[in-house]
């Protein structure tokens, strides 16, 4: 149950240009952004960093980076980040049997080496405390730019943001995340009303 009830996304008019990036981004106005509208400032400030991490511009594939995105929210545990994630990944053209797999991404065909490394690189940078070393730095320049590797570190920062604001909040998952969540997150542990792994 959500700690704090999201507000209608019209009771904050100066937000719309905010909310119109989100519909643009996922397809719908989170509802941990409708609870944070109580502080326009910081919904305003979360939609410019969102913007410019999921920009169409970024050097890293979206799709891809969107995955490195789930696998810090995996790190971390948080369900609600998970299946925004992963269901964004989706949207950005991230094939399914791809998808199902990040959790093998080791071991699996349908993963680079480059990809293997990133996503080392988002469970160390996700975890308590952080893991990254710099042999796995290292490693991670020897596949992708130092502007890449802003990219990625940014796309598991924003989720540290997150994955601590919808485990603290507790958000009720919206209906498309959830949905993909049940169709395609079960086996990597998640469910869908759960905010904890």
């Amino acid at each position: 149950m959500a700690r704090l009830a999201p507000l209608p996304a019209e009771a904050a008019p100066d937000l719309q240009d905010s909310f119109k990036r989100y519909q643009e981004l996922l397809g719908y106005v989170p509802n941990s952004v409708l609870v944070m509208q109580r502080r326009p400032k910081m919904v305003k400030a979360l939609a410019q960093l969102a913007s410019s991490i999921w920009d169409p511009a970024s050097e890293v594939n979206i799709g891809f980076k969107r995955l490195v995105a789930y696998m810090a929210s995996r790190t971390h545990g948080c369900n609600y980040s998970m299946a925004h994630a992963a269901e964004a990944a989706h949207r950005a053209g991230v094939d399914d049997a791809k998808l199902e797999a990040v959790v093998d991404y080791r071991t699996s065909k349908l993963y680079s080496e480059a990809e293997r490394v990133a996503l080392d690189f988002a469970v160390a940078a996700a975890s308590q405390p952080n893991a990254v070393t710099d042999e796995l730095f290292g490693r991670l320049k020897q596949h992708w730019t130092e502007g890449q590797i802003v990219e990625l570190a940014g796309a598991v920062a924003i989720n540290g943001f997150l994955n601590r604001w919808n485990d603290t909040m507790a958000p009720a998952l919206e209906q498309e995340p959830a949905e993909f969540g049940e169709t395609h997150l079960t086996r990597h542990g998640w469910r869908v009303g759960k905010h904890k792994a």
